[in-house]
């Protein structure tokens, strides 16, 4: 009598994809540490308003709290697509970039940027810098993810074989 094979199957999805654990953890990790890099900048926005004529440094703040959201959003709608991931890993990896280099590097104004240099730690700025490299690290771990499950023979779309 001939068996059919065992496989684990995993239940679809509302899209009718499938997304493994370890993926769906990882897009929560993103998501919040995004979150909370967002958070923290709109809140921190206001008093940074002074710094820079025209486009200022609480402008900016106020962009990258809006650029993490919509990153966050991403992973988590559409996390089974590769540029949400890059997206991710990109806008919080530049955010970390930024925080450390005006905190060690007196850059002054570049362009319309204006000078960013804030050479001290305080409890929202670490804060910031940690939810970012989270964010970088967790993103960039769901990309290869991602990317290994589309490489598997056998794979349809990129989806892991169920």
């Amino acid at each position: 009598m001939p068996t059919e094979p065992r496989h684990r199957h995993r239940r679809p999805r509302a899209d009718g994809s499938s997304a493994s654990p370890a993926l769906r953890v990882l897009q929560v990790l993103t998501a919040v540490a995004l979150a909370v890099d967002a958070a923290l900048h709109a809140d921190l926005a206001p008093g940074y308003d002074p710094i820079g004529s025209g486009l200022t440094q609480g402008t900016l703040f106020r962009v990258e709290a809006a650029v993490a959201c919509l990153a966050a959003l991403l992973v988590l709608l559409a996390g089974r697509r590769q540029g949400a991931w890059a997206f991710a890993a990109l806008v919080a990896a530049s955010a970390l970039g930024a925080v450390l280099l005006y905190r060690y590097v007196n850059v002054g104004t570049l362009g319309p940027l204006p000078n960013m240099y804030e050479p001290a730690w305080f409890p929202k700025k670490t804060a910031t810098a940690i939810a970012e490299a989270v964010g970088t690290a967790t993103a960039v771990a769901g990309l290869v993810l991602l990317r290994r499950s589309a490489s598997r023979p056998g794979s349809a779309r990129g989806l892991p074989p169920s």
